[in-house]
């Protein structure tokens, strides 16, 4: 009896005495715990990682394929190499899209940030009065742009209701839409009235998290309202406007609808940018293989500047904090 009860005694778990470390798990159980952990991180990213692939790599390394080929969209695509990619620099159609992707682009941006900033500055109090101007501000970026384009086509066109007023008095008509710079000019004006909201939200957002000590700080010091907006407010929010810089530059470069609907691309392809050269030019002329050349160009571009915007704002980050 007492080996028996020695026996049962021996084989009954001890409990763990206070303050003593528990045992770590077996490595077999320490694998498992891993392999459970990896498979429910699978589970939650693959999908997503799938729809990825299908909606964008796919797509892109099919157009890389492609633009490697001379093809019309119908008969069998033959392998040229880099041709389309030479035939780019040589292409004056694609040079003149260039400069107004350009010209739309640059400008754009600088006015789409420049006001944004100090539109947001101005309205950065809440009231009743600054939120219906960021409503208004905002307005435009809600509505589809083929839509605002037939819009301001209505307003600025020959018999539109600009030149329909100006005439009473005497005056016009103006080409706003037929004369090569004044149609650019006026596509540009629209962008940026279409684009201005949405940098207006996305800095009055930036501007809430300003910490109140700074401007306390500043307003004791006895800086006027220019010199703590330059010194404080902008250095602090600089990393989203390097993000709404690049999606302005990205955004602008890829533009397309509103020439569509505003210009369609004159007068003499003066408001034609590269986008509608690639789409309404190059695809409807069936040359699918040097259409995919130039979407790929197009896009290297846009990583390219996408790079290049960021790492001269890391740049000047660095030296500021040096």
């Amino acid at each position: 009896m007492v080996e028996l009860a020695e026996l049962t005694q021996r084989r009954e778990p001890r409990e763990r005495e206070p303050g003593t470390p528990r045992r770590s798990p077996a490595p077999a159980g320490r694998r498992l715990a891993r392999y459970r952990e990896g498979a429910v991180t699978f589970g939650l990213l693959a999908p997503s990682v799938l729809l990825y692939t299908v909606m964008t790599v796919v797509p892109v390394g099919v157009a890389v394929y492609l633009s490697l080929t001379d093809w019309n969209g119908f008969s069998d695509a033959v392998f040229i190499g880099f041709e389309n990619y030479l035939h780019l620099f040589d292409d004056p159609s694609s040079s003149r899209a260039w400069y107004v992707t350009a010209a739309i682009a640059v400008s754009g941006t600088v006015l789409m940030i420049g006001g944004g900033l100090v539109y947001a500055l101005l309205l950065k109090e809440r009231s009743r009065t600054n939120s219906f101007f960021r409503t208004l501000a905002y307005y435009p970026h809600v509505i589809s742009a083929l839509i605002l384009g037939f819009l301001w086509a209505a307003i600025l066109g020959t018999n539109g209701a600009v030149n329909s007023t100006l005439q009473r008095f005497g005056i016009g008509p103006i080409g706003f839409l037929f004369e090569e710079q004044l149609a650019l000019i006026s596509l540009i004006g629209v962008i940026v009235w279409a684009g201005f909201g949405f940098n207006v939200v996305l800095f009055i957002a930036a501007l809430q998290t300003v910490p109140a000590e700074l401007l306390e700080a500043a307003a004791i010091d006895g800086a006027t309202r220019h010199q703590t907006n330059m010194r404080v407010v902008i250095p602090m929010i600089s990393p989203v406007i390097t993000v709404a810089t690049v999606l302005n530059l990205i955004g602008l470069i890829k533009t397309y609808d509103l020439v569509v609907s505003l210009t369609g691309g004159g007068p003499a392809g003066a408001t034609q940018t590269y986008s509608f050269l690639i789409l309404a030019r190059s695809f409807e002329g069936t040359k699918v293989g040097y259409a995919n050349a130039q979407a790929v160009f197009l896009m290297v571009v846009c990583a390219a500047l996408a790079l290049l915007v960021t790492a001269v704002r890391n740049r000047q980050d660095r030296a500021a904090t040096g």
